[in-house]
């Protein structure tokens, strides 16, 4: 499972790892920013699109728009699972109005059902 993070701060990796996710059964990859998102994006392809909200130089739901706008237009492929992950439940839930499959709270990211 190919796995796309976006997040500034929080090492995503070492959250799945303590949450006692598989870590050796992901290609795991993490941006530390949202800079050229779409090109990443593309080149990793990832099953899995972790996005968080607050993350210079635009935000998760930036990221979200243009991944989707991306889709609709047959640039790219939609990733299989889009997850928003931001700190702030409210920007998760603007993030899954717009097409998000689930809204988490980051630091439980490990929890939802979709790792294998």
């Amino acid at each position: 499972m190919r796995v796309l993070a976006f997040e500034d701060h929080v090492d995503i990796e070492a959250l799945l790892i303590s949450g006692s996710v598989k870590t050796a059964d992901l290609s795991f990859e993490q941006r530390w920013n949202s800079e050229d998102a779409l090109e990443h994006i593309v080149r990793v392809r990832p099953d899995v699109l972790l996005l968080d909200h607050f993350m210079p130089p635009t935000t998760g739901l930036d990221v979200l728009d243009a991944v989707l706008k991306a889709v609709d237009a047959g640039r790219m492929a939609r990733p299989t699972t889009i997850v928003a992950m931001s700190s702030e439940p409210s920007c998760n839930d603007a993030m899954l109005t717009r097409g998000a499959d689930h809204g988490i709270v980051k630091h439980r990211v490990a929890t939802l059902d979709i790792w294998p």
